[in-house]
């Protein structure tokens, strides 16, 4: 049985599509983000952190935020959660 007092479930989230390719100086296609995420998808996992709604002049690589968003959609069970920081990006979001 499980520990007095430990979580019965855990849950991961997978944060590569936005933490990990947010700083990478060679642009990562559209495709490719969605192919990352489809593939994690397809390897079990239902929580990833998609993008992020940035300034694109801040941070370039998360300029197809909206698209990445909308190339993953069609993932049933998949928990989304993206990064906003400010009203702007709400208001992309």
């Amino acid at each position: 049985g499980a520990r007095r007092g430990a979580a019965e479930k855990l849950t991961i989230c997978d944060v590569g599509p936005r933490d990990g390719l947010q700083n990478q100086k060679k642009q990562v296609s559209t495709e490719d983000k969605i192919g990352l995420v489809k593939g994690l998808y397809g390897a079990g996992l239902r929580y990833i952190e998609l993008t992020s709604f940035v300034s694109p002049k801040a941070v370039p690589q998360m300029a197809d935020c909206n698209e990445v968003v909308a190339g993953t959609a069609d993932l049933p069970g998949l928990r989304a959660p993206v990064l906003v920081i400010n009203e702007k990006g709400y208001a992309r979001a």
